[in-house]
């Protein structure tokens, strides 16, 4: 009886923690408990400040969607910056979680340093058996940034200060809300309204251009297909509704001499999202007077993989060049 009831009492206690490690983070803290998500270990960015984790931006269908804002330390005693990531992953996986691992949880720790607070986004997935399209993914992005603008004050953030950064499929996001209006893309209603104004963005391996496919297509091969189609239609559509919505969802289509400047990094190796959508956006940049500007890393294929010979330049120079795009549009022009 009594190991009965010692069991009892060690299941209870497991089962106590684990959901305080599930509950949203209080506002102010240093350190949050470690969790799991979906048999992950948690791994929010370590920065010694303060952070707001599990903060709830939105409530959809699926549930509620989260933001995690972290401070650049020391915290200024007026309003911050703030960059936005979006997190790679298909539209179909990944997590907001990916700001504090690896490459990411360098840049942002040097963005931090520089007086920039970072806000990682969750986003809803698309799944084969579920209504979520990558227009969703998007506009939760956007209603992200509609929080932080509309919460401002309180957050102690600058919205005429924001910036964008993301990878693969977040870097899509990313360029997207960099270049579409504020306005565009509505979502939650209580979040309609909000003004903010994104100054710079950077885009690391993410697509431009959905419509014209056969970016995607590495080899140039004659089997080529279409992959990602289906995260952008949630069903069969008609010929004009999906030329629309590729349209939609294809940042080039919003390119124009009054867009906000955008560095996009891409491997010359890459086989997940080419090369060639550098250059095309760099090509359609050029006609339109816009200011994009690109960073072409030989070697490198999707995630900065090496393929053969080491990449040139270094990830050490990727993130040099990241962290100082960001720096030199902290300031803009009047």
């Amino acid at each position: 009886m009594k190991a009965i009831i010692a069991t009892l009492v060690l299941l209870s206690g497991f089962l106590s923690n684990l959901h305080a490690a599930d509950a949203a983070v209080p506002d102010s803290i240093s350190a949050p408990a470690p969790g799991k998500q979906k048999g992950r270990v948690r791994s929010y960015l370590e920065t010694g400040g303060e952070r707001k984790l599990e903060t709830v931006y939105k409530t959809t269908p699926k549930g509620d969607l989260h933001l995690d804002l972290y401070y650049p330390t020391p915290k200024p005693a007026g309003t911050c910056p703030v960059i936005i990531y979006t997190h790679g992953g298909g539209w179909a996986a990944g997590s907001k979680l990916g700001a504090g691992n690896g490459s990411f949880a360098v840049v942002f720790k040097k963005l931090l340093e520089q007086g920039f607070a970072v806000a990682s986004v969750e986003y809803r997935l698309y799944k084969p058996d579920n209504d979520v399209a990558m227009r969703d993914c998007v506009i939760d992005a956007k209603d992200a940034v509609r929080y932080l603008a509309k919460n401002s004050a309180a957050l102690g953030l600058d919205p005429n200060r924001f910036f964008v950064f993301g990878d693969s499929a977040g870097g899509q996001i990313a360029q997207l809300l960099l270049l579409s209006s504020p306005e565009s893309l509505p979502g939650a209603p209580e979040l309609v309204g909000a003004a903010y104004r994104i100054l710079a963005g950077v885009s690391w391996y993410g697509p431009c251009d959905f419509e014209k496919t056969d970016l995607f297509n590495h080899d140039d091969r004659a089997d080529f297909r279409d992959r990602f189609g289906p995260r952008i239609l949630r069903t069969d559509a008609d010929a004009q509704e999906k030329l629309a919505r590729y349209r939609e969802m294809s940042p080039i289509n919003y390119l124009t001499s009054r867009s906000a400047p955008l560095l996009m990094i891409q491997g010359d190796q890459d086989t997940t999202i080419p090369v060639k959508h550098a250059y095309y956006m760099k090509e359609k940049a050029v006609a339109t007077h816009a200011p994009v500007e690109t960073m072409i890393i030989r070697n490198a294929g999707h995630n900065w993989r090496q393929v053969g010979s080491p990449i040139e330049p270094s990830l050490a120079a990727i993130v040099q060049r990241t962290v100082a795009f960001f720096s030199a549009h902290l300031h803009p022009a009047k």
